[in-house]
């Protein structure tokens, strides 16, 4: 296949019109249809779809998009590490943290370590959904990421442990007396305030509850770390976070937090990362640098 013929492919699908395309890459309309076509011959398939529309990929259309972006991508990284060879590391390296975790304290310690010691390294931080992260690091649109999860294989992504995280309960002020601990049936009778179903600490949460033949009072769903400390400061639920989070609720508002136990129930924050697309030489130094502030953490899981 023709290298420039895919750089063409994977630009018209992402902008889903051969006509808006050609203006993009400066291209006659009529060129770049010939150029498909070609690619078309050489795989012996259909590639695309008009409609009235734009185009759209038929299924083997999507294949090649996927293959295509990886090699592109693969591409770029050659060319950056060679230059980085003769020149220092440099280029864009991205990192995804998962909101609400442990990951949140290695943003400052990550960027102040990478300008001390690799300038030349531009580092993109994104704070969003663990399940967000893992899918943007298997489509490779991003290079690593530290979120929760790793229990379980999933394809195309690799997990390396971290830490554990215990999960404790934030009780707004006067819903009840302050324990040391407090055992997960207690907790099941409180009013709660939990992250949606999909989110993977609500997961564990829920399957605690459910081996231990307790039904939640769930009374609300809540995502936003600002308006659920909102709801604990006025008094109307309770919440149940990693050590992390619910230190830095119960901090921002009247409330206390403590362990739960009868089961202790315990969140793993794992270095997620590809296991078919290699990291690019900066890549691979932000990895070393996030390991090496890991291991200066209390309670972490590497050797």
């Amino acid at each position: 296949m023709n290298f420039r013929r895919l750089q063409y492919f994977v630009k018209i699908v992402d902008i889903g019109s051969l006509t808006q395309a050609a203006d993009i890459l400066h291209v006659a309309q009529p060129a770049l249809s010939q150029q498909l076509a070609t690619l078309e011959g050489e795989v012996h398939q259909q590639l695309l779809t008009r409609t009235k529309r734009g185009v759209t990929p038929t299924e083997a259309g999507r294949v090649l998009y996927r293959h295509a972006q990886l090699i592109l991508r693969q591409c770029e990284q050659a060319r950056a590490d060679l230059a980085a060879a003769s020149h220092g590391l440099s280029g864009a390296v991205s990192v995804g943290l998962a909101p609400g975790t442990a990951a949140a304290v290695l943003a400052l310690p990550l960027l102040r370590t990478v300008r001390a010691r690799h300038p030349g390294i531009l580092l993109y931080l994104n704070e969003t959904y663990g399940a967000t992260l893992s899918e943007f690091v298997m489509n490779g649109r991003m290079d690593l990421a530290v979120l929760y999860g790793g229990k379980k294989a999933v394809h195309g992504l690799s997990f390396l442990p971290l830490l554990q995280e215990q999960l404790f309960v934030v009780v707004p002020e006067g819903m009840m007396a302050q324990p040391e601990q407090v055992p997960l049936r207690m907790v099941g009778q409180m009013d709660l305030c939990l992250a949606r179903p999909y989110n993977v600490v609500r997961k564990m949460v829920d399957e605690a509850f459910a081996s231990a033949g307790v039904t939640p009072r769930v009374v609300a769903e809540i995502e936003s770390a600002e308006t659920l400390a909102a709801v604990i400061a006025d008094g109307l639920a309770a919440t149940i976070l990693p050590e992390s989070m619910a230190s830095q609720i119960a901090g921002s508002c009247n409330a206390w937090l403590c362990r739960i136990v009868e089961p202790v129930i315990e969140a793993p924050l794992a270095l997620c990362q590809s296991d078919f697309l290699p990291l690019s030489e900066p890549a691979q130094a932000i990895r070393e640098i996030l390991l090496e502030l890991v291991a200066n953490l209390p309670g972490n899981l590497l050797a």
